[in-house]
């Protein structure tokens, strides 16, 4: 989980911080979560929105997109918080294939999400197939 990301939007009322799940501890997720907070040091990202990576998230997987979505295995607690009167939000950096992405691009978010419930999608498998 990022910390502090929240306050490079210190000129507006809402803030984001991100969320990245690893199957074990991986100094690349401090990497990656530290590129998602630069890239969004002027609010650029937000729910829904899909980042290129550039290159696996890991090494041996097919994801190279981040999908910011909502923290769903964590359940609606972790998604807001508030620091002093600004809001927080809470968004989970979840790996995607460039195949899902290009759904998502035509289908829409709310089709991709669908598809990863159908196929119980194991985001924290780093060689997880493509769900589309």
């Amino acid at each position: 989980m990022s910390i502090g990301g929240w306050a490079q939007t210190s000129n507006e009322n809402f803030g984001i911080e991100f969320i990245l799940c690893t199957a074990q501890p991986e100094d690349r997720a401090i990497e990656l979560l530290a590129m998602a907070v630069y890239y969004n040091r002027a609010g650029k990202l937000g729910l829904g929105h899909t980042v290129p990576i550039g290159e696996p998230w890991l090494p041996g997987s097919s994801c190279d997109h981040f999908l910011i979505s909502l923290p769903y295995p964590f359940g609606g607690d972790l998604q807001t918080c508030h620091v002093g009167d600004r809001h927080v939000d809470f968004l989970w950096l979840l790996p995607i294939t460039g195949a899902e992405r290009t759904w998502k691009v035509s289908s829409g978010l709310e089709a991709l999400e669908t598809r990863f419930d159908e196929v119980g999608l194991r985001y924290w498998q780093i060689d997880r197939a493509s769900a589309v």
